[in-house]
């Protein structure tokens, strides 16, 4: 029995230059893991019984990432993929005001098409992956819990499904809340932060709507109804309010002194989604609603803008769920073919010339492809070109080559066997740069986000977020240090929704952690999956740098490889001190 060692620590972090969350420039030194926590930060003499080389790499806190609707993937996978591929080892779901808690069995199917419409996630898909085993928001949280994961979850309780559990058909048809409909709101919210959520979300988007293009059901709720839900945090004595809303037109200051007023009132902190719409008239407005949210904070009332990082963008190709050309009468025809069947019947000349001169809109099912010219529209390629100039546009191309530019798109989507994507930046890149991000990162009070993980499957892709600040803003640009690029992704984020128990490297916190070869870090192209329940597909993104993730004291992935390891769960609101 005298061979046995005993080791003094379950996991121990050796020689990594340490960028603690708070700020502060990174030092070297060794973290000691034991029962999930970190219990030495400096030299340990001791040895773990898992040993991380981290010399000559970095060691942050895992990344907390408060914008994610992984609602209904949180019940199909065990993978918070992709954001868990980028760092991030806490993700808050449930916001803008979709999910499928609380509900009462006849209003399931409104609840799915609202998500297919808002966030792009296949009906079929939630048909097949949702077991329904709950009807109140406390049930759903309880279904969330009993499965471990990669990562672990955060939920925000949305207001659709609040307002249709105690409305019924007359939030359908946005009729206003009677009081009585707000008492019986202002209750819910609180049963469901009393349960663990940590906040409630909502929208007032008319970009959101279901797919059959009606309304979100909170678009036009009433300021008594936005007051009421805040009471009802207020009334659990913790929690935060998410709101996003439109981004340029002339009722935008109202709305937001109507979310001030509702927060004043409960002294709850808020937070909602700050992006420069390409669209609008007035491209500048998002700086007057980042100049109200200083003034906000500065009187005292938390209300503090998320921003992205880069351009939110569609990506459109043969395996997304759109393409130019999606709308057309040939390419329906062939649409449900596996893509290299569909390639090879694109390259027929014949098949080219028809659906090159169909209607594209005729039977399109995104009203917005109409919308997009081919100035807005880039070869993304392989590296993936995030920040395409003017010059390199697709009406660009087609001017300078004398082609129509639709032929250019044609032939763009038939690259790398049918993978070529086509990128549509459509907010934060008015003036065809990222200046705008910059404006808005370099602002103290914004929160960096918005990267939607688990929404979007087959559009957007932009979960990877928090490896673009590290890569493109710190290590190519050297616009933001690397310990405020960590701060924004750890502290920042955890604190803003009151996860006092993790985001920084400090004895007695949870040991979720990132060690990283700086150098390396970066992004691999985007490509799909069919891994969704039904068959679904979608795009997906992996990162390269990334050593090791660890959380709760367990490594989960090690260099973008999944160790089977299943730390992660639902975290609930009071219960980290």
């Amino acid at each position: 029995m005298g061979h046995m060692t005993e080791h003094t620590y379950d996991l121990v972090v050796r020689g990594g230059t340490v960028y603690d969350g708070t700020g502060t420039p990174g030092r070297s030194a060794d973290i000691a893991v034991t029962d999930g926590k970190i219990v030495v930060v400096g030299a340990v003499s001791g040895t773990g019984a898992e040993e991380i080389d981290a010399r000559g790499l970095i060691v942050t806190p895992g990344f907390v990432d408060i914008h994610t609707h992984y609602d209904g993937q949180a019940l199909w996978s065990d993978q918070l993929a992709p954001s868990s591929w980028h760092g991030v080892t806490t993700a808050v779901m449930g916001n803008c005001g979709v999910g499928f808690a609380p509900c009462k069995p006849q209003d399931r199917t409104a609840l799915i098409a609202l998500m297919e419409g808002v966030e792009d996630i296949p009906a079929a898909v939630m048909h097949e992956g949702l077991n329904w085993r709950w009807e109140s928001f406390p049930e759903y949280l309880e279904v969330v819990d009993s499965m471990p994961r990669d990562i672990d979850l955060c939920a925000l309780v949305p207001h659709a499904p609040i307002r249709v559990f105690v409305m019924g058909e007359r939030a359908l048809r946005l009729e206003p809340a009677t009081p009585d409909d707000v008492a019986r709101m202002r209750e819910l919210v609180a049963e469901a932060i009393r349960a663990g959520a940590f906040g409630v979300s909502t929208s007032r988007s008319i970009a959101h709507r279901n797919c059959a293009g009606d309304f979100t059901p909170t678009l036009l709720a009433r300021e008594s109804e936005i007051a009421g839900l805040v009471m009802g945090l207020d009334d659990a004595g913790r929690g935060i309010f998410e709101v996003v809303g439109e981004s340029g037109d002339s009722e935008v200051v109202g709305e937001f002194e109507l979310i001030r007023r509702s927060l004043e009132k409960s002294g709850r902190p808020g937070v909602f989604s700050l992006i420069q719409s390409g669209s609008q008239p007035n491209k500048n407005q998002w700086r007057e609603l980042m100049e109200l949210a200083d003034r906000a904070i500065e009187e005292g009332v938390s209300l503090r803008p998320v921003v992205a990082p880069r351009s939110i963008s569609i990506l459109l190709g043969l395996e997304g769920s759109q393409n130019p050309f999606s709308g057309t009468a040939t390419y329906r025809e062939i649409a449900a073919l596996p893509l290299d069947e569909r390639v090879a019947i694109m390259k027929d000349p014949a098949i080219r010339r028809r659906i090159l001169s169909d209607d594209p809109t005729e039977f399109s099912t995104f009203a917005l492809m109409s919308r997009i010219p081919y100035w807005n529209m880039f070869r993304f390629g392989d590296p993936p070109n995030y920040t395409p100039s003017a010059s390199e546009s697709i009406a660009a191309i087609a001017e300078r080559d004398n082609r129509d530019p639709a032929d250019i798109a044609y032939d763009i989507m038939l690259e790398s066997d049918g993978m070529g994507f086509i990128y549509v930046p459509f907010a934060n890149y008015a003036s065809g740069d990222l200046s705008v991000c910059e404006e808005m990162l370099a602002n103290p009070n914004t929160i960096m986000g918005l990267g939607d993980g688990g929404a979007h499957v087959g559009f957007i892709l932009d979960a990877g977020f928090p490896t673009w600040l590290l890569t493109y803003w710190v290590k190519d640009r050297r616009r933001f240090s690397l310990e405020e690029a960590v701060r924004r992704l750890t502290s920042d984020t955890a604190e803003s929704v009151g996860l006092s128990d993790r985001g920084r490297i400090d004895v007695g916190l949870r040991a979720d952690l990132n060690v990283i070869d700086f150098d390396r870090l970066n992004f691999g192209p985007p490509y799909v999956a069919y891994d969704l329940p039904a068959g679904g597909r979608r795009l997906l993104q992996k990162a390269n740098g990334y050593q090791a993730t660890i959380v709760a004291g367990r490594t989960v992935y090690r260099n973008g490889v999944d160790t089977g390891a299943r730390p992660g769960r639902l975290v609930r609101s009071g219960s980290v001190h």
